[in-house]
């Protein structure tokens, strides 16, 4: 390629599972093409959350409108359905189809979700190449849409369904590499730990879990008593968390020093977390998936129930994950206080399990997937 600049379109539906791969990927493009202009941008739906990631890595972030199919049947989902298919959908089309014109971009990286769809038909439509990541065992309708016409269909397990094996590119999830440097020591100073006993980490995703703290919350003083806990409880529920276990710790006259709460855990602090942890209980998106086993730590998983998790997308993630005995798996209804408990009292018994289950998640693991993305695309661009 002649051009002096690279600009590399990014697009996806705005949650922390489309977004942060989009940073990993990033970081791997500086490095590789350090030395050289990259222009990065993301068009997507309005995301807070998102936003404050993508702006600190320096790429220039344009909103879209975008309309998503909900699979409820009552009146209220039927007439947000209309709305989005008659009005959003297509007017998102046409503003993303001037705004692609505009930019001219010389490829589109989507990593799917609804706000995806908009940037990349109007790609499609400006023949500008387009390059897709499936994150999830069971791909979004926009994914399924794209890869009709993708030059190249990544994925992140064996296992993902709908796209032909002769069309898949398996390279994992891109993760941050900068999550796999944590210490022990350094973890030991950010959350005050003892280590005199095991350290549970228990994340409920980048808006927490109620449902999961709910059970941490009822477990609290047996737990306690055995191990010191990082809970990760979401921004939303943070307050009422803290007030919860404040009554249940001065209640129980457990010891307070062994349980570090936390709204949400920043880079700096998930690495740490990562590092100190013994293991980690998780819902099971494919980003924690994928960070959890590029860590080498057992884990329980807790996938999100339908109707909240697309396509029974978290489900099927942890089973095919689960395959490879690197962790447990606990459907929401079987995910009881006594039946964890249970879980838990074995694994921390049985030393040679924990070991098994961090070999199988190192084994799994695909910690440079976003090196081997980056590459990619940088060797497409240079053929053109």
């Amino acid at each position: 390629m002649k051009k002096n600049s690279l600009k590399i379109l990014f697009t996806g539906g705005g949650s922390g599972g489309h977004v942060i791969p989009v940073i990993a990927i990033v970081r791997e493009l500086r490095r590789i093409n350090a030395g050289k202009n990259l222009e990065l941008y993301y068009f997507g739906p309005k995301d807070d959350f998102g936003e404050i990631f993508l702006s600190q890595e320096d790429i220039k972030i344009k909103n879209i409108l975008a309309g998503k199919l909900r699979r409820n049947t009552d009146w209220k989902s039927f007439l947000n359905n209309f709305i989005d298919i008659f009005f959003k959908i297509p007017l998102g089309i046409i503003q993303s189809f001037f705004m692609v014109l505009f930019l001219f971009p010389d490829l589109i990286f989507s990593k799917g979700g609804y706000g995806s769809l908009p940037v990349v038909i109007a790609g499609r439509m400006l023949f500008r190449p387009i390059f897709i990541h499936e994150s999830d065992v069971s791909p979004g309708t926009a994914n399924r849409f794209a890869s009709k016409f993708a030059k190249e269909t990544m994925v992140s397990f064996v296992q993902t369904e709908y796209f032909s094996l002769e069309k898949m590119i398996v390279v994992g999830n891109p993760i941050r590499k900068e999550i796999l440097e944590g210490s022990k020591k350094e973890a030991e100073e950010m959350f005050k730990l003892n280590y005199d006993r095991p350290v549970l980490l228990i994340l409920g995703g980048s808006q927490g879990a109620q449902r999961i703290n709910d059970k941490i919350l009822e477990l609290l003083p047996t737990l306690l008593d055995s191990f010191e806990i990082i809970l990760q409880c979401g921004e939303n529920n943070y307050q009422q968390v803290k007030a919860e276990a404040k009554i249940t710790i001065e209640r129980f006259g457990t010891l307070e020093s062994a349980f570090h709460l936390y709204p949400f855990l920043k880079e700096q602090e998930i690495r740490q977390a990562y590092a100190a942890a013994d293991l980690i209980v998780s819902r099971a998106g494919s980003g924690s998936i994928f960070e959890i086993a590029a860590n080498g730590k057992p884990s329980v998983l807790v996938p999100l129930p339908l109707p909240e998790s697309a396509q029974n997308h978290q489900v099927k993630n942890a089973y095919a994950y689960g395959e490879t005995k690197a962790c447990l798996v606990m459907e929401e209804n079987n995910f009881t206080v006594r039946f964890f408990l249970e879980k838990l009292r074995y694994l921390f018994s049985n030393p040679s399990e924990l070991d098994k289950m961090r070999k199988a998640a190192k084994e799994f693991s695909r910690p440079e997937s976003a090196r081997i993305i980056s590459q990619r695309i940088l060797n497409y661009l240079s053929k053109k």
